[in-house]
């Protein structure tokens, strides 16, 4: 599967019409390539649309409409880092569950968890997170003498 690469379509369109531009001042496939960060069969198809009207023009985005507006991102991600305690559930650990009802409440819209995930995940940039386990027992104040009085001692001693 190719990739499609970074950017707008309209920053795309700039990067396909600058090869374009460079083919026409006399550089080769290649060269353009080389300089484009691009392979050289896309710089031969770039020249080949160019050809055509409007053959370079930016291509509006295929797929299905976004349900979620930025501003709702926004909002959701505001709503986030309330934590979930502040939205109503027992602990603060939000999971996709959690956060699909949060989006069904508050927005009316509905998504499959699965869905949620890869909206955090890819549009928000967040990423999955297991809390920390910990005894209920644990000694800090213990934890950092032992620390710095006994392991270098052990640490010594290894070596």
């Amino acid at each position: 599967m190719v990739m499609r690469p970074p950017g707008s379509a309209e920053a795309l369109e700039r990067r396909r019409r600058h090869a374009v531009a460079l083919l026409d001042e006399g550089y080769t496939q290649a060269e353009v390539a080389r300089r484009m960060k691009a392979s050289e069969s896309s710089v031969h198809r770039w020249r080949k649309m160019a050809r055509r009207k409007n053959g370079l023009a930016a291509k509006p985005p295929t797929g299905r409409k976004r349900r979620m507006t930025k501003a709702q991102h926004r909002r959701l991600e505001r709503m986030l880092a309330q934590g979930a305690q502040a939205h109503g559930w027992a602990n603060d650990l939000w999971t996709t569950p959690r956060v699909t009802e949060l989006i069904r409440r508050e927005f009316g819209i509905e998504y499959h968890v699965d869905h949620v995930y890869r909206l955090l995940v890819q549009q928000l940039g967040w990423s999955s997170q297991k809390p920390e386990r910990r005894a209920r027992e644990r000694d800090e104040a213990t934890i950092e003498r032992w620390r710095c009085q006994q392991f270098p001692h052990i640490k010594k001693r290894s070596a």
